[in-house]
């Protein structure tokens, strides 16, 4: 997910956009049983927010935790060769970095997955894999003395089957810690089925997938959305299947503005079966949207 240069990219994707492009720009479920109509509103949850770090967002604050929210996933530790930790053998992004231990104590981080190292060009990401796999691994290591309580790490390099060479990433997570998460988004609108069937070929079966939904740059509706989740769970099962809801829309003179809350809504009712993560937070969830969702049922289950 350049989930940066933006907010991520998800985006483009059926329109050539990413996560990247846009920030740049300003469990269990059974296959059956995973979509059976639309929860109550008392059920409304989100269970984690995506950060996407830049120097822009070094001091993340949100009352995300009224809407469910326990879960972190950090984007990225490192973009474009600049670390936003010490030690890792990279120059840091700034004299300025993250107040790790006031995000350590933030009740929507009691659980945190721990982006590695990507860059906000997704080609170029994709032909720089052993790079970035080598500085993830050193990452990984100088992220140890952090009191984050990490539970697992993202690798940055979003996947899509326009992607030519997938076996070059299988081989470049064999050498990244676990557990290990990436994520993916369906550019070419290939459907469900042929989506899950392409990632089940190469993906490492150790590996989980973040699917983006689509759904902010209006690639599909939440209930299309849904269904590639319930595809993905049945191919790769129900602990490595989690989703983004990208929480922006379009602006009507360029970039992304905050979804409302009644374009929002709908994708939280539609992904309850899964872990929702939404993108993201300190751009897209600020406290007057998180009283409006509030107000409107969503909060801790």
């Amino acid at each position: 997910m350049d989930l940066a240069q933006s907010p991520r990219q998800s985006l483009g994707r059926a329109r050539a956009l990413t996560r990247r492009t846009v920030l740049a720009t300003a469990v269990a479920v059974t296959a059956s049983g995973a979509c059976a109509g639309q929860p109550s509103s008392a059920a409304r949850r989100i269970d984690g927010i995506v950060w996407q770090l830049s120097r822009q967002t070094l001091r993340p604050r949100g009352g995300w935790e009224r809407l469910g929210v326990r879960r972190l996933l950090v984007q990225w530790s490192a973009v474009d060769g600049q670390s936003f930790v010490e030690g890792a053998g990279l120059p840091l992004i700034g004299p300025d970095l993250p107040d790790w231990y006031r995000i350590a104590s933030e009740p929507w981080a009691r659980d945190v997955i721990l982006g590695l190292s990507g860059l906000h060009d997704e080609a170029w990401s994709r032909a720089s894999l052993k790079e970035l796999a080598a500085q993830s691994r050193a990452l990984a290591l100088a992220a140890a003395p952090l009191p984050l309580r990490v539970s697992g790490w993202y690798f940055p390099a979003e996947v899509d089957p326009t992607w030519a060479g997938p076996e070059l990433l299988a081989e470049a997570l064999r050498e990244l810690p676990r557990p290990l998460w990436i994520s993916a988004y369906d550019s070419a609108n290939l459907g469900p089925g042929a989506l899950a069937d392409w990632i089940e070929r190469w993906l490492p079966r150790d590996v989980g997938v973040f699917f983006q939904d689509g759904v902010g740059v209006h690639a599909r509706t939440p209930e299309v959305a849904r269904d590639y989740l319930v595809h993905l769970t049945r191919r790769l099962g129900p602990s490595r299947v989690r989703v983004i809801a990208e929480a922006f829309r379009p602006a009507p003179n360029g970039g992304f503005r905050s979804a409302t809350a009644d374009e929002f809504l709908p994708q939280i009712d539609a992904y309850q079966a899964w872990p929702i993560y939404a993108f993201d937070g300190p751009h897209y969830l600020g406290d007057e949207r998180v009283r409006e969702l509030v107000a409107r049922g969503v909060g801790p289950g």
